[in-house]
């Protein structure tokens, strides 16, 4: 059975958001104001397009923060986002310490190791 799930993860920064799912190869629509799930589409401030899948990944707006709903009925969402979002919780938690450490003047170096990403934070 079809239906939309939450992606535990809190967003506050669009912007990392927006950097989070260049990392993995999603699309950011801003200002998309449904996204498309089973047959049906929902309401939304903005809305990620997913590469081949049927589906999409809409983004609420609460309070200063977003919320991430999705239908894992399209096996291409979790392909792309990884098992409960993993991937683009990775992926935005990368973006966001990235964006921070700059803020503040720090250098940031990247190093893949196998499925892990390990980052150094240099003054």
């Amino acid at each position: 059975m079809s239906h939309i799930s939450k992606i535990e993860l809190e967003v506050n920064d669009l912007f990392v958001l927006k950097a989070a799912c260049q990392r993995i190869g999603l699309r950011f629509l801003q200002g998309k104001k449904e996204f498309r799930w089973y047959g049906r589409s929902a309401p939304c401030a903005h809305a990620i397009r997913v590469p081949d899948a049927d589906y999409e990944i809409g983004v609420q707006s609460l309070d200063g923060r977003y919320e991430l709903q999705c239908d894992y009925y399209d096996p291409n969402i979790g392909k792309a986002i990884g098992p409960n979002g993993g991937l683009l919780k990775q992926a935005y938690a990368v973006e966001k310490t990235r964006t921070e450490a700059r803020r503040k003047g720090y250098t940031v170096i990247e190093k893949r190791i196998e499925d892990r990403i390990r980052l150094q934070v240099r003054m």
